[in-house]
């Protein structure tokens, strides 16, 4: 029932930027190290770059797991599902780097988010994905969800933040600057949030 593709293009890529949420899934390589899901949404704040390239940006919260991991190895699933209309499961397996503040490829990477104000949510990082296998299933037993609209609550609580009251936020949380596991995660101080043009 399932099916591999070599791109991310046509119904697959239409497909995959209708949905309004999906989740990543990655790993440490210590075999008893944890497994992190994570759902990430917010209109806008998803985008295929190209046949082969996904990004998405990652905002402020009280953990950087996704990071950690992809630091050390790299390894990443997206998934996404359909809650409405005929059913279906997407996933790109690939490759992940967050890309910095400081990254000479930020300004470049950020006009594929035109309608997110960077200052509103925290943005530390954009993940982006480099897809070596990409596969559909039936999802089936996926239930219909109706969706109402975006929350506006990480927008409400992080806009009123400085990259220096980000800074002593992300130092407060266990699992920022350290995943679970103690491995490497979010690089501190922030460097300053680059100026849109």
């Amino acid at each position: 029932m399932g099916k591999s593709y070599e791109r991310i293009d046509g119904r697959l890529r239409a497909f995959i930027e209708a949905q309004h949420i999906f989740f990543t899934a990655t790993a440490p390589l210590d075999g008893e190290g944890t497994v992190n899901l994570s759902p990430k949404g917010l209109t806008g704040s998803f985008a295929v770059i190209d046949e082969l390239t996904v990004a998405y940006l990652d905002f402020a919260g009280s953990n950087a797991e996704t990071i950690a991991h992809l630091r050390e190895n790299g390894r990443i699933t997206l998934m996404w599902c359909a809650f409405d209309g005929p059913p279906a499961i997407v996933r790109v397996h690939g490759r992940g780097e967050p890309v910095f503040r400081d990254d000479p490829r930020w300004a470049g990477l950020m006009r594929y988010f035109p309608d997110i104000d960077p200052s509103r949510h925290g943005l530390r990082a954009i993940i982006v994905v480099t897809a070596e296998k990409i596969r559909d299933t039936c999802g089936y037993a996926v239930p219909f969800m109706t969706y109402e609209g975006d929350r506006p609550l990480h927008g409400s609580r992080f806009e009123r933040e400085t990259d220096e009251s980000l800074d002593a936020y992300f130092l407060k949380k266990e699992h920022v600057t350290t995943s679970i596991d103690g491995l490497p995660g979010l690089p501190l101080p922030l460097p300053p949030l680059p100026r849109t043009t």
